[in-house]
């Protein structure tokens, strides 16, 4: 059926357009091929004429005849009025419903037909390139490549023109005579050396007879007069050519980039575009890794805008907490999900901050009287519990290390603050304060704590300087030794040292830590119902099963009282079938005014009554 169009001479074919359903009118509608996609594909299948009689001002054209000039809007009242002049107008009536609107002016948007220029995602198999590239590429995290697996295999074509008053333009001259396109190595060439020497602007500044070479002539039609393109590029090829522009035009860069760093919503952004023109000018991916982030949001999960107010600026953080305490927040955040920031988050990471700067001053505090090069004890001369610790701390730096390279930072943020508030702090410093403070500064024991406390010291201070910038480097200045680096970030970030990695040490000591755990309750129990005082004015009653006794008094019996932080300990073989029983009760003894230690050797020598006999003999030696 054609029908006669009631206010222009011309015909109205009816067409079938199936993505017209009964559930949203009538099926029986106009249709607009050059302002609308689906109109325009239904326009090309039946051959219609793609009108588009809107210019970009929002004003009919010439081709609108009566109403050219007209806004749309003004043209909405003047198409029913001249519908009613013609008796052709059955009803009018208001309608309010949902219309897309621009996102900056909130006005509505008018969708026209324009003559664009595309990149074909098919050609010279440029798709399929793209599929296989995406496998060489390391993808963080690891379902990062099944989403722009699915962005590449689903990619339309690019459209790369915009019409936009700013922008890079794009270099294409029209011959007047002909009307061709003027595309060759010469007319690039042209526009390389303005842009080079002038900057991108000269494009607009400049007719085309400035340009282009003189004497260059239209291969077509041999005309020598020439327009300009006016459409711009779209935004996303200036991005996605910085892994030509940026990369290779820098000495100290290289092509591809080694990462490319951006949020989640970029995979038809920044990382599909980057991959389209790399692959389609060199061949090749543009990057060997890809880490896809997150993105800050408030407490309540929402995006943080200026105009929802709920924004939490960094320089009021930093002013504030101090900007350790900004960098240790956000690698304690896992990189690849939102981060939800808050003042209770920012306490929590002062916290933690606190806690690893204590540790580096207890350290730092014990290493006062230690030269590396002159103290420093060899490993096997170092005693047991030191040498733990210096396994486990091999396990954190592999740790750490690995959290750095897969960029998942949480990782080295907690492992970091679990060694310093669990290894450290509730076990390993505690276990060694005596031998620190009550020892004589030369004692072979002495030294091998120090030498582990340095070894700790100087291991997480550089592993650690990528996110507490300010405070590494503080604490590298008081960090005992010569010829060290300069600044800790001139340091060599520090490598597994497997001499000291030992399981069957890691295992009996963390047998020796579950017995410590048992007897810390029988201790609590204790102290509450006033048997005794301080953990340390206590002796403590073990009676192990055979084969616990047996390992006990092998390896570890004489280090008992200092693992357990007592003052005595009496081991006792348990009765066949027997369990383990821990009993607390006061020691027997003076307590040491030196090392608080309740023995009976307190008061054994004569000069120094109010001592026991190790730390008489230490103050001897000093005095």
């Amino acid at each position: 059926m054609v029908f006669r169009h009631p206010i222009f001479e011309r015909d109205s074919p009816v067409v079938l357009a199936d993505y017209v359903t009964l559930s949203e009118g009538t099926g029986v509608v106009h249709t607009a091929p050059g302002h609308g996609r689906e109109d325009f594909l239904t326009g090309q299948q039946y051959g219609l004429e793609i009108l588009s009689p809107v210019d970009e001002r929002g004003h009919f054209t010439e081709e609108a005849g009566q109403f050219a000039g007209m806004s749309i809007k003004r043209g909405d009242t003047a198409v029913v009025e001249a519908l009613a002049d013609r008796g052709a107008l059955l009803a009018q009536s208001m309608l309010k419903h949902s219309y897309p609107h621009c996102w900056r002016c909130h006005d509505p948007v008018i969708f026209r037909a324009t003559v664009q220029w595309f990149l074909d995602m098919d050609h010279n198999n440029l798709r399929q390139s793209e599929l296989e590239a995406i496998e060489s590429v390391q993808w963080l995290p690891q379902d990062s490549y099944n989403r722009i697996k699915a962005t590449m295999e689903s990619a339309p074509d690019w459209c790369l023109s915009r019409q936009r008053a700013w922008g890079v333009g794009i270099p294409v001259f029209y011959c007047e005579g002909c009307g061709a396109e003027m595309m060759t190595d010469e007319s690039f060439g042209a526009v390389i050396k303005l842009l080079q020497a002038e900057g991108s602007d000269a494009w607009f500044e400049k007719p085309a007879a400035e340009i282009l070479p003189k004497g260059f002539k239209c291969p077509d039609c041999g005309g020598s007069r020439f327009t300009k393109e006016t459409d711009v590029l779209d935004v996303w090829f200036d991005s996605g050519s910085t892994c030509r522009a940026v990369v290779e035009a820098r000495p100290e860069l290289g092509f591809p980039a080694d990462l490319y760093l951006e949020g989640y919503d970029q995979f038809r952004g920044w990382f599909g575009k980057s991959l389209n023109i790399a692959m389609a000018t060199r061949g090749a991916p543009p990057y060997r890794a890809v880490a896809a982030h997150g993105f800050g949001v408030d407490a309540q999960g929402f995006a943080m805008h200026k105009s929802r107010g709920n924004v939490i600026r960094t320089t009021d953080v930093t002013t504030k907490y101090g900007a350790d305490v900004v960098r240790l927040t956000s690698s304690s955040f896992n990189l690849f999900s939102d981060a939800r920031l808050s003042e209770e988050v920012l306490q929590r990471a002062t916290d933690a901050y606190r806690r690893l700067r204590n540790t580096f001053r207890f350290l730092l505090g014990n290493l006062y009287d230690f030269d590396p090069e002159r103290h420093r004890v060899a490993r096997d001369d170092m005693l047991e519990i030191d040498r733990w610790i210096m396994h486990r701390l091999q396990q954190v730096i592999q740790e750490i290390t690995a959290g750095y390279e897969e960029y998942e930072f949480h990782r080295v943020f907690h492992t970091a603050h679990n060694f310093a508030a669990v290894d450290l702090s509730a076990i390993y410093l505690d276990i060694i304060k005596d031998r620190l403070y009550a020892s004589a500064p030369d004692d072979p024991m002495r030294r091998s704590a120090q030498t582990a406390l340095y070894e700790i010291l100087s291991t997480m201070v550089r592993a650690l300087a990528p996110v507490l910038a300010h405070t590494a480097e503080e604490v590298w200045r008081y960090l005992p030794g010569e010829g060290k680096a300069l600044s800790v970030h001139l340091a060599d970030f520090p490598e597994v040292k497997h001499e000291f990695q030992d399981e069957e040490l890691a295992a009996r000591w963390q047998r020796l830590f579950d017995l410590r755990d048992e007897v810390y309750r029988t201790i609590e129990q204790a102290r509450q119902s006033g048997v005794i005082g301080k953990p340390l004015e206590s002796r403590v009653r073990i009676s192990a099963p055979p084969a616990l006794y047996d390992f006990l008094s092998e390896n570890v019996s004489n280090d008992l009282p200092s693992v357990l932080i007592v003052s005595q300990v009496v081991l006792e073989r348990a009765p066949e079938g027997q369990p383990l029983s821990v009993e607390v009760e006061p020691p027997e003894g003076r307590k040491c005014e030196r090392c608080w230690l309740v023995l009976e050797t307190v008061g054994g020598d004569a000069k120094h009554p109010t001592l026991c006999a190790r730390c008489a003999e230490v103050v001897s030696g000093i005095v």
